[in-house]
């Protein structure tokens, strides 16, 4: 099943195999895309489809010091390099866009406050270019600046089809921005952007609708993990935050919802797929430690339309290959996820 064509909006992959959005912070200082880049995106031509790192819509809002942004002409500029590479051989690709919120921290990015739902800071600390610091307290964003936002998300989409781009993917998981505002763990407003589902889901719904004015509907996925607590983040009804969110995308008339199935500490547990899948119609991604046998079966089942693979993908960009002729996986090495360089990155072999 992992091998038999899809739609997917506006695309039609050729196989069910995704690659999973993966931070590689290999963009430089300057968040500028690059040649490297371009090679590790097209080593994986293969896949169905590609799913890029997060990458900011808007300056000011770096969480990992080298990540990528979408925000300048050079920028879009740089990622042409890849989308060219990846389309010469092929393959298909969506830009994940992104606003980190309270992940990101002004020792980062040359002194911009961090912003979130909610004057809310994360647990812990932040890796910055001078050492590890506590997470800086956020400015709760006013309805104006909400307003902003959601514009920088539309001309980032913008910016990724100028770029090349097959479409984009709206990043509301993992303890960013949007994902500030759907759990009720982060979000303490009482304005019209908090305290109901519906309140608290206004900001998803609406740079989706700002997305898919500027590129079509047809054209954009979004990405959720109501489980995962990364982030410091937590719900008090994880499963009744997917059954509501998985009802009301049915009206955006998206390309997926792309889903993570899993906290990746194992603070909350719940069969959120299940739930997903009876109220979402459209097609359904699911991600979070699958392996090829559980995928096909999964799509088999119906339970899926398709699996993002993320750290199978890193050591083997091959990996449809591999599974099709059942050779043997190669083992990431996690100490170079986000080191500079090609080490680790553009380095492992095809079979």
């Amino acid at each position: 099943m992992l091998f038999t064509p899809l739609q997917v909006g506006a695309l039609t992959l050729p196989n069910r195999f995704v690659l999973a959005p993966l931070t590689r912070t290999r963009a430089g200082l300057e968040h500028l895309p690059n040649e490297l880049m371009a090679e590790y995106y097209a080593q994986r031509a293969s896949g169905g489809l590609l799913i890029t790192e997060c990458t900011m819509v808007t300056e000011g809002t770096s969480a990992f010091v080298a990540e990528p942004g979408v925000y300048s002409e050079a920028q879009i500029a740089g990622w042409k390099k890849t989308t060219d590479a990846l389309h010469a051989k092929g393959g298909r690709i969506f830009m994940q866009i992104w606003h980190a919120g309270r992940a990101a921290h002004p020792d980062i990015n040359g002194g911009a406050r961090t912003v979130s739902s909610s004057a809310l800071a994360s647990d812990g600390e932040i890796h910055t270019p001078a050492s590890k610091v506590p997470h800086a307290v956020p400015h709760a964003l006013s309805v104006e600046e909400i307003k902003d936002i959601v514009a920088a998300f539309a001309q980032g989409a913008k910016n990724a089809i100028a770029a090349g781009f097959d479409g984009v993917e709206v990043h509301g998981a993992n303890g960013y921005l949007i994902d500030q505002f759907l759990r009720d763990g982060c979000n303490q407003r009482t304005d019209a952007y908090g305290g109901s589902l519906e309140n608290r889901a206004r900001f998803l719904f609406e740079v989706l609708t700002a997305v898919s004015e500027a590129i079509g509907s047809d054209r954009v996925g979004v990405r959720l993990s109501p489980l995962n607590s990364y982030n410091s983040m937590i719900d008090s009804d994880p499963v009744g935050l997917t059954a509501y969110l998985a009802e009301k995308l049915n009206d955006f008339k998206l390309a997926y919802l792309h889903m993570m199935r899993a906290d990746v500490f194992g603070v909350q547990k719940a069969d959120v797929m299940t739930v997903a899948r009876r109220n979402y119609k459209g097609m359904l991604i699911g991600n979070m430690g699958y392996n090829a046998d559980e995928a096909a079966k999964a799509i088999q089942d119906g339970k899926l339309d398709a699996v993002a693979f993320g750290t199978a993908y890193i050591a083997n960009p091959d990996l449809p290959e591999r599974v099709n002729t059942g050779a043997a996986l190669s083992t990431p090495d996690s100490s170079t996820y986000y080191t500079p360089g090609a080490k680790g990155y553009t380095d492992y072999p095809t079979m």
